[in-house]
């Protein structure tokens, strides 16, 4: 079986690759293709990749190609992990956005919609070329915006375009393991909403749902990570467990406070810090995998560091940081679900079609989904509260409005995405963060 991975050479691809090494089932991945436009990029990934599959006498293949058409040929799936711009892009995302008083994280806010806009043109090329080259492909989202990129390419792919996000099943098992589960992984999470919006409404351990007692136990409450990051007297008032990304929401200022007076923005501590490690991997004689590893470390260590600053939360501790980072093995329980028409359970970015009534069947949302050879099917869930319904909404229309800037070239629909956003709330800030966009941006000039 083929596995191809576009964004080939970016840095997160080694986690996957390593993932792959302990299969030994029927349906197996033989062969990696990574795709990338960075030759150099390429080259040193694929080095650590080599020293991965060290002892491994049936490691999966693994080729290099700078030519999409020829990464798409014959793949059986296909991982989009790419980055328009590449961090260089993203840190200024933040730059422009923070100077204007309002959040530039990569998928939220200003910086998500500027993300989404230089990324959609590609996207909606590459949906194309996988329809033509390898319609009977799989392909499996994790290029973010995830849930905003999902949508676009299902324009051209369907439902064979399922979109992966790694937070809430950490949320879960952080959430499981709070309350004393031997096996995290086998609990039930009722888990509703978009990508990097979403909330825990439920955890059925043995059958029984143990939020209740949960939310009835502060000190249960504040012993996690996300606990610790909204603080138990809020999650009580939810009634929900939020993924971490609404702490953007539920704390805008406290969090944009904090990534100003940050030393440097996330998206730029990443850019040097890659830097550095591609940098060295010029020298052959640099160990590869340990190089690789170490700067890995260092990077799931001060994720979300501003937001844990301003909520007084302290530094991420080694449970969360065991649950946390585990994309790829999300997209390889989906793979192999697929390939072996074994049932699964997992949440994931999927069409609507009649699970949230409050959005149209074509809208992707996230949400637990029965998985198995014919793909992902999502669960039937309660309705949203009234608070989370409206979040909802607002932030689909901001996405569709995103989706019909990237489609029509339209400064205007651009605009509207982002004076939409509640996080923006001021036309006039709207306007001016297009037309600086566009300034820094080569792959905007587009929006006329």
């Amino acid at each position: 079986m083929k596995l191809t991975i576009l964004g080939g050479g970016g840095f997160r691809v080694p986690l996957v690759y390593g993932a792959l090494l302990g299969d030994r089932a029927e349906g197996r991945v033989t062969g990696v293709t990574l795709y990338d436009l960075d030759a150099g990029r390429l080259s040193a990934i694929a080095r650590v990749l080599a020293e991965q599959a060290a002892g491994h006498p049936d490691a999966p293949a693994v080729t290099v190609t700078t030519d999409l058409d020829e990464a798409l040929r014959g793949a059986d799936f296909v991982f989009s992990a790419i980055r328009v711009g590449g961090l260089e892009g993203r840190a200024a995302d933040e730059q422009v956005a923070l100077a204007k008083g309002v959040l530039g994280q990569e998928t939220v806010g200003a910086g998500g919609i500027a993300y989404g806009l230089r990324t959609l043109p590609v996207v909606d090329h590459i949906g194309r070329r996988v329809a033509a080259l390898a319609p009977d492909a799989w392909f499996i989202n994790f290029t973010n915006p995830a849930g905003l990129v999902t949508e676009a390419m299902s324009r051209h792919l369907g439902d064979r375009v399922i979109g992966i996000c790694d937070s809430p099943v950490g949320l879960g098992r952080r959430v499981a393991r709070a309350l004393g589960a031997t096996r995290p992984q086998d609990a039930w999470i009722d888990y509703v909403g978009l990508n990097h919006l979403g909330w825990l409404r439920g955890l059925h351990i043995d059958g029984r749902d143990q939020l209740p007692r949960l939310l009835a136990d502060r000190e249960l409450l504040g012993s996690f990570e996300e606990g610790k990051l909204f603080g138990p007297e809020w999650i009580q008032s939810l009634g929900a467990v939020p993924n971490e990304y609404l702490h953007y929401y539920y704390f805008n200022r406290e969090a944009v406070k904090a990534y100003r007076e940050a030393q440097q923005t996330r998206g730029a501590f990443l850019r040097d810090q890659q830097a550095r490690f591609y940098d060295c991997m010029r020298d052959p004689a640099a160990p590869a995998l340990r190089t690789w590893d170490d700067t890995r470390a260092e990077r799931e260590a001060t994720y979300m560091s501003e937001n844990r600053e301003a909520a007084g939360a302290g530094e991420r501790d080694e449970a969360s940081l065991s649950e946390s980072g585990g994309y790829e093995k999300v997209a390889l329980a989906l793979m192999r679900a697929i390939a072996r028409d074994e049932r699964a359970t997992l949440i994931l970015n999927v069409r609507n079609r009649t699970t949230l009534p409050i959005l149209d069947e074509d809208a992707v949302i996230e949400v637990p989904c029965l998985v198995d050879g014919n793909g992902a099917h999502p669960v039937t869930v309660s309705p949203l509260p009234g608070h989370a319904a409206g979040l909802v909404c607002a932030i689909k229309a901001v996405e569709r409005e995103v989706l019909a800037a990237a489609a029509s070239g339209s400064r205007s629909a651009a605009i509207k995405a982002f004076a939409l956003h509640p996080l923006i709330d001021s036309v006039e800030v709207a306007r001016r963060l297009v037309d600086e966009y566009r300034e820094v941006h080569p792959g905007l000039a587009y929006l006329t």
